[in-house]
């Protein structure tokens, strides 16, 4: 009998004894004859080759691997525990999804920025503060849920006309692909194209800011630009041509800030319709220079100045040289 009671009183087998021992007492329901005879071949198996401290050590052990079963309070039956911390547990869930959704729908609400996009064609958008724009076939506006603010900002992707609502107290700020414009009211365009930004204006006045050079402000019929190359600002009087629908245009200043000479001149040869011939080894030299109000031959010549270089012009072409 012994033999067969190591064999099958596994630790498992043990402890699930005892639990049931424990859950008798609980109930008040008496131990059966059979229950009460293993209960004491147990006993005498477990404590043949035990002296006192070890009995007392194998007792504390096994109260110890029965704390878990005493989470509950002792006067609360077993299956009242467990169907309690089933519906604890759902009621835990369902407050982690409500005050998940309830995020959801607070950020939806009140914080996520309102996105508008132009797919294949224009789309107007009309601004809380009466503003109006108008994207361009694939441009994405972003307005955050606190416009208009004191400051009135916006996000741009792309092309856009707008027509700003004026206010003499309240901005109007344009945050575009590495520069931005800031008005009080006014119509005016923003285009970006690659690393070629511009700003058309047609009413008002507008600051336009870029990293690395001075703010630009630009009155009606002028337009900002920075040819597509870092650190570069121009600002272009756009008129009527005589008998033409088309615009003029004219430099009126022209600033660069620790850009290559390659750079440069393709600006100058392009917007001065001239040719500037350099040194191959001079064409990634930094350049730093203000051509504000100059004549294209004072500009070319300021540009020989800062190089060190003697000015030829034969026709069309200056030719800088040592």
């Amino acid at each position: 009998m012994k033999d067969l009671m190591k064999k099958r009183l596994t630790s498992k087998n043990i402890e699930a004894f005892v639990f049931r021992l424990w859950e008798r007492e609980v109930t008040e329901d008496s131990i059966s004859e059979k229950e009460n005879e293993l209960l004491k071949q147990w006993k005498n198996l477990a404590e043949k080759d035990l002296d006192i401290l070890h009995l007392k050590e194998s007792g504390e052990r096994i109260l110890s691997g029965l704390e878990h079963y005493f989470s509950q309070p002792a006067h609360i039956p077993i299956q009242s525990a467990k169907s309690f911390r089933t519906h604890l547990y759902k009621i835990a869930a369902v407050i982690i999804l409500l005050l998940t959704l309830g995020g959801i729908f607070t950020y939806t609400m009140f914080i996520k920025p309102d996105v508008y996009l132009a797919k294949s064609v224009n789309r107007i958008v009309h601004l809380e503060d009466g503003s109006t724009v108008t994207l361009l076939p694939g441009a994405e506006l972003m307005v955050e849920k606190s416009f208009p603010s004191s400051t009135r900002v916006v996000d741009l992707k792309g092309d856009a006309i707008f027509s700003v609502a004026k206010s003499k107290i309240h901005p109007f700020i344009v945050r575009a692909d590495g520069f931005s414009t800031k008005v009080l009211g006014t119509v005016f365009k923003i285009s970006q194209s690659g690393k070629k930004k511009a700003v058309d204006l047609y009413e008002g006045k507008v600051a336009v800011s870029s990293p690395g050079v001075p703010v630009s402000f630009l009155k009606p019929n002028q337009k900002w630009t920075n040819f597509g190359i870092a650190h570069t600002t121009a600002i272009i009087s756009l008129k009527p041509g005589k008998n033409s629908v088309n615009k003029a245009s004219a430099i009126l200043s022209l600033s660069f800030n620790d850009v290559p000479l390659k750079e440069v001149v393709a600006v100058l040869e392009s917007n001065y319709h001239t040719k500037v011939q350099y040194p191959k080894e001079a064409e990634d030299k930094k350049i730093t220079a203000d051509f504000t109000g100059g004549t294209v031959g004072e500009n070319i010549e300021s540009l020989a100045f800062i190089l060190g270089l003697e000015v030829q012009k034969k026709e069309n072409t200056y030719i800088l040289k040592k």
